[in-house]
């Protein structure tokens, strides 16, 4: 598991500390999400995956199990380490969702991934505009300010927004709905790193489009709460499927 925001700071090539262990995690992860590693491919044997990440074997023992965990492969006595089909990923897990902005842009995926953000996140909104609390919607707000202040750092502005999405999630009092966090990262980071020449524009309809979304929350109006947020989703789609 990795921290939110992860992948939304890597945007501008800083990422966070990491050990011998996340590293080799890392690595391969990114490599079998991108096909580097295909599936039902055997991966080198310890000796040479030690000496390719300059790790012990202990460490990359470790690193398999935690793979294994995600699902991404199956290791066995004599047989080696396979990579797994893709119906045994774990899409949930926020790792491996991450490891897809590294992948080549597949349509079909990104179609997947906004009916899943659709099915969570709008339960999520609903929520928000009955449950919320004053603090919620300060922080929503406050939150938003950070996003239209962030001038050209697509990292902070990335950052921001999550955080409004993470806070709409959790004022709705479904714990389980906080599982779209993943799902809203990946797509926001794609959004961030298309058409840099258009991304201000986009920045500035995702605000307009937020503010909309908190005010409705606020008010405790559920209909245009939905409506707001199926529009900033639409903006979205548009954005990251176009030319896909």
């Amino acid at each position: 598991m990795i921290e939110a925001g992860s992948l939304i700071r890597s945007l501008s090539g800083r990422h966070a500390a990491r050990n011998f262990h996340s590293f080799v995690i890392n690595e391969i992860g990114r490599a079998i999400v991108s096909g580097e590693f295909p599936v039902g491919s055997v991966l080198a044997s310890d000796a040479v995956m030690m000496e390719t990440y300059g790790v012990s074997r202990t460490v990359l023992r470790e690193a398999v199990k935690t793979l294994e965990a995600k699902g991404l492969v199956e290791a066995r006595p004599k047989v080696g380490t396979r990579v797994s089909p893709k119906s045994r990923w774990n899409f949930f897990d926020s790792q491996v969702l991450a490891w897809h902005f590294h992948a080549p842009p597949d349509r079909r995926f990104y179609e997947n991934l906004f009916e899943v953000r659709a099915a969570l996140e709008l339960p999520a909104v609903t929520g928000a505009a009955r449950h919320r609390t004053a603090e919620h919607v300060r922080l929503m707000k406050y939150w938003l300010h950070q996003a239209a202040t962030s001038g050209d750092s697509i990292e902070q502005f990335g950052l921001a927004c999550l955080e409004v999405h993470s806070l709409i999630a959790e004022s709705s009092q479904n714990t389980l709905l906080r599982g779209v966090v993943g799902v809203v990262e990946l797509l926001l980071a794609v959004a961030l790193t298309r058409n840099s020449s258009t991304v201000s524009a986009y920045c500035e309809a995702s605000v307009a489009g937020l503010e909309k979304v908190i005010l409705a929350i606020e008010a405790g109006n559920v209909e245009d709460a939905r409506a707001h947020l199926s529009t900033c989703l639409q903006l979205d789609h548009e954005r990251i499927l176009e030319g896909v």
